[in-house]
C-alpha cells in the first residue's frame, strides 16, 4: 500500500462528517399552548377533542386557527376561535433551518386566559308560569287554526 500524507485524514473524513451532521441536526422546535380560565377547573376542548381541565397545556404541531370550548357547571359554555400566528422564524424557508439545524431547542410557548360568565338560572316558578300561560293560550286558539 503506497504511503500518502493525507491517508489518516481521508480515513477520518467520514467520521468527522457524521459528527458534524449529528451536531447540526440537534435542532428541535417545541410548540406548547397553555389554556387557563377564571374560575379554574373548566373542561377544555380543542377542535372538538377534550384535552383536560384548566389550567391545561397541550403540544401542537401546526399554526392556524383553533376552536377552544370551555365548559363548567354553573357557567355559560364559552366557544372562541384562537388564532395561533406563525412566528417569523417558522416561515418558509427559515422553518426548515430552525426545525432541523438550530444548535439549540426553540420553544414557542403561548398562553391564553378566559373568564367564564355565570349562568343565568331562571327560577322554576317563572318557567312553570310561562309554560302554563303558553298552554292556556294554545287551548284558547286551538279552534282558530285552519
Amino acid at each position: 500500500m503506497p504511503f500518502t500524507p493525507f491517508g489518516p485524514i481521508v480515513r477520518r473524513w467520514p467520521l468527522a462528517l457524521l459528527l458534524l451532521c449529528a451536531c447540526c441536526s440537534s435542532g428541535c422546535m417545541h410548540r406548547r399552548l397553555t389554556i387557563r380560565s377564571e374560575p379554574p377547573g373548566a373542561a377544555v376542548m380543542v377542535d372538538g377533542v377534550e384535552v383536560g381541565y384548566t389550567p391545561t397545556s397541550i403540544d401542537y404541531t401546526y399554526y392556524g386557527t383553533r376552536e377552544i370550548t370551555l365548559t363548567k357547571e354553573g357557567y355559560q359554555t364559552l366557544t372562541v376561535p384562537l388564532k395561533l400566528s406563525t412566528p417569523w422564524y417558522q416561515c418558509f424557508p427559515l422553518d426548515f433551518v430552525t426545525d432541523n439545524f438550530a444548535m439549540t431547542k426553540i420553544n414557542d410557548r403561548r398562553e391564553v386566559n378566559y373568564a367564564l360568565q355565570r349562568e343565568n338560572i331562571e327560577p322554576t316558578e317563572n318557567v312553570e308560569n310561562r309554560a302554563n300561560n303558553l298552554r292556556s293560550e294554545a287551548m284558547r286558539t286551538d279552534g282558530m287554526l285552519p
